[in-house]
């Protein structure tokens, strides 16, 4: 979910060459005369995934005892408007409103969202998938694995695989599908095993 930045004001309740003295060096290559034949072209050299930066990210700031609460109380009630926000940790909204803007714009806050029961919304099959990736292909594999419809988690780890995917489908033949014709058919990935879920509980945060 993308981030946005709180909607509501701080009294609201939501928050471009030259010729040189050497004659150019004649190309002694066949010309190709059929006119019909586009010229040969020059592949260009591949850069290795490894070699791309990933793009920098800002340093955190320190948060402090009320933006702790302020994020407390949002992961409990993303809901919760500025007014009340600013009543439990004893700020002014415009303090509170400040505050929670600084954190979506650090990129502590990522977004706000609602907490869904998958089998109840219709996703009766849920698993973890483990891949083993070729090396240095995690962030195209990475794309690929968010375009997966019911892609719920996505990690790179260490240990005896390289990626953890939590998935969320239908029932088990979605699942199936998923598994045997979506993610073994991304070139990048080398294996897979798939660990079905029997029953799962979200963690409540503490009030």
């Amino acid at each position: 979910m993308a981030s946005e930045r709180m909607a509501e004001g701080p009294d609201g309740d939501r928050p471009e060459f030259g010729t040189g003295d050497h004659p150019e060096p004649r190309n002694t290559e066949p010309r190709n005369t059929d006119p019909r034949s586009p010229e040969p072209r020059t592949p260009e050299p591949r850069v290795s995934e490894s070699r791309i930066p990933e793009p920098r990210i800002p340093d955190p700031r320190p948060l402090d005892a009320i933006d702790r609460d302020i994020l407390q109380i949002l992961h409990t009630d993303g809901r919760a408007s500025i007014r009340s926000v600013a009543e439990r940790v004893h700020v002014s909204r415009a303090n509170a409103y400040a505050r929670i803007n600084r954190l979506i714009d650090d990129g502590v806050i990522r977004g706000f969202g609602a907490r869904i029961n998958h089998e109840r919304a219709g996703q009766g099959a849920s698993a973890y998938i483990t891949l083993k990736i070729v090396q240095n292909t995690w962030r195209t594999v990475r794309e690929h694995l968010r375009a997966l419809p019911g892609a719920s988690h996505i990690a790179l780890v260490s240990g005896d695989f390289d990626v953890l995917l939590l998935v969320h489908t239908p029932d088990n033949r979605a699942l199936r599908e998923l598994v045997l014709t979506r993610l073994q058919s991304i070139p990048e990935v080398l294996s897979t095993r798939t660990l079905l879920v029997f029953e799962e509980d979200d963690m409540e945060p503490e009030n």
